[in-house]
């Protein structure tokens, strides 16, 4: 017997209010969502290229902690894409908050990051 397989994954984001971060992975990011769930709305799945980000509002005075504030230069999450020069320059073009610029690094991937509404650090990388 074969073992079962995972087949994809949804990194899950805590934000201080999800319909403005939804609009913003949306406007600026090119995500897109159907709906949100909720009333108020307190979650939502966001969808890019076949890959999934779940967003979900923290409670009212519950302070966010971004990854890099704890451990520098660790990311929330991390997306491998296949053309890293040309996300840049369309997240670029889309007005993104970028965190560190599109480059070379020395384990062997072209990367760069972006930060959101509530500071998450997101990063796109292609291998080299």
């Amino acid at each position: 017997m074969n073992p079962a397989r995972l087949t994809s994954s949804a990194p899950v984001l805590l934000v201080r209010d999800v319909v403005a971060a939804a609009n913003h992975y949306r406007d600026v990011l090119g995500f897109s969502y159907d709906r949100f769930w909720g009333e108020p709305p307190n979650f939502v799945i966001l969808r890019r290229d076949g890959l999934h980000l779940m967003l979900s509002q923290a409670p009212h005075g519950t302070t966010l902690t971004p990854h890099w504030q704890v451990n520098r230069g660790i990311w929330n999450v991390y997306f491998w894409v296949d053309d890293v020069d040309a996300l840049f320059a369309e997240f670029t073009q889309r007005g993104a908050k970028i965190d560190y610029g599109l480059g070379n690094k020395p384990y062997n991937v072209r990367e760069f990051g972006i930060q959101d509404l509530d500071g998450h650090d997101i990063a796109f990388g292609q291998p080299r």
